[in-house]
């Protein structure tokens, strides 16, 4: 099998090499920026959007210009990338997949890539019309590098190597399952009866990130100390999306190694922490509530942890499987029976029918775990060639 992974390093940079990044990043962003505004003109107007062939066409003209000449100090394949990911945008925004693109804003999602030209050697990488630059190697580069991605990170810089390597299919070390329920109170509750104690990385430095931005608040925008202060907010947010993927990694790597089939909710993210605000005419109901809900929510990474344990389980040959959660707390492992005074008590579950009892978290694991396999089996028959046992 064919398997892509990405290395992702932080940058030794000076100030002149942060300059030129920031020249290079800010240089992709007005191409993004002036194509998608151009397309929303000739839409407006009536006239079909331009393709990536049409966009390349002009970019040429814009650096051959006196108003536009500054592009001509980015390295063209840099600029034509930018493109690409546009035009896939567009795609991805006709086919239903993804939301229509947005304009790019300074200091947010400041990126650029390399398909070609590139070099590494050791702990540092040469970047066409950059130079060379060090990078901290944590851990060696295994594979063939198809492409170099820049971004930034807060005030960081970090380099990451899209690899391409060939391996045989793999056989999981593992034979058994496990069914995981997601939740805020506890962050996952297990079949097995384990259960996983929510990180709250976001509620825990909240108050540390209210004082810093009202500290920005009182600043005069642009400034040098209204920078130094973005800055330190930059940090706030930093810190707490490493201590959110370290803990998800931590946890997905732990599942994926001890358990061939890991059986999860389709969960709805994005439905489930819509805003409850409403409109002027219908305003909603328990909008504070709802809020705090949805930050909660928002703050546990279900939607990340279902990517990591999908692509693990891929590397390691195993399976993740997806089932509609709808009654799954309201289900009895032990029996069958479905009814919401099963679950009067919002951590126990006490069943009507035959007096099963279970932490309720663990139940719905259970659940989800049956469900999962059930499904699994209707679907592959009791011989299938993915390597993993009939469960």
């Amino acid at each position: 099998m064919i398997v892509r992974k990405g290395y992702k390093y932080r940058l030794q940079t000076k100030p002149e090499t942060n300059q030129k990044l920031a020249q290079f990043a800010g240089s992709c962003r007005f191409v993004w920026n002036k194509v998608l505004a151009l397309n929303e003109d000739r839409y407006q107007a009536g006239i079909p959007r331009l393709s990536y062939g049409d966009a390349a066409g002009a970019l040429r003209l814009w650096k051959q210009s006196e108003e536009y000449g500054f592009l001509a100090d980015v390295h063209s394949q840099v600029l034509q990338q930018c493109l690409k990911d546009l035009e896939r945008a567009y795609t991805n925004w006709f086919a239903g997949r993804a939301n229509p693109p947005t304009f790019r804003k300074k200091f947010l999602s400041d990126s650029f890539r390399f398909p070609q030209g590139f070099k590494v050697d050791g702990n540092r990488v040469y970047l066409p019309k950059i130079g060379w630059v060090p990078f901290w190697l944590s851990r060696d580069i295994e594979g063939t590098i198809k492409n170099v991605t820049v971004s930034r990170r807060g005030e960081h810089w970090y380099v990451s190597f899209q690899v391409e390597f060939e391996m045989p299919d793999p056989l999981h070390l593992s034979d058994s399952a496990i069914g995981i329920d997601m939740g805020i109170a506890t962050f996952a509750a297990l079949s097995d009866g384990q259960r996983i104690e929510p990180l709250h990385s976001f509620r825990k430095a909240e108050a540390k990130l209210a004082h810093e931005q009202r500290k920005l608040s009182r600043k005069v925008k642009f400034s040098n100390n209204w920078i130094k202060q973005k800055q330190k907010v930059n940090r706030v947010h930093t810190r707490i999306a490493n201590l959110r993927h370290d803990f998800l990694h931590k946890h997905s790597t732990e599942l994926s190694k001890n358990h061939a089939v890991v059986v999860v909710e389709d969960l709805q993210v994005s439905n489930m922490s819509r805003s409850a605000k409403g409109t002027v005419e219908k305003p909603g109901r328990n909008v504070a509530a709802k809020s705090g809900l949805n930050k909660a929510i928002l703050d546990q990474g279900w939607g990340l942890f279902r990517r990591m344990l999908d692509y693990k389980q891929l590397w390691r040959g195993g399976v993740l499987i997806a089932v509609r959660p709808a009654y799954t707390s309201q289900t009895c492992a032990e029996c069958g029976h479905v009814s919401p005074e099963n679950r009067v008590v919002q951590a126990v579950f006490s069943c009507v029918a035959c007096g099963h009892t279970d932490h309720a978290d663990v139940n719905a694991a259970r659940v989800i775990l049956a469900v999962g396999l059930t499904e699994r089996l209707n679907a592959c028959g009791p011989e299938r060639s993915s390597g993993i046992p009939v469960l």
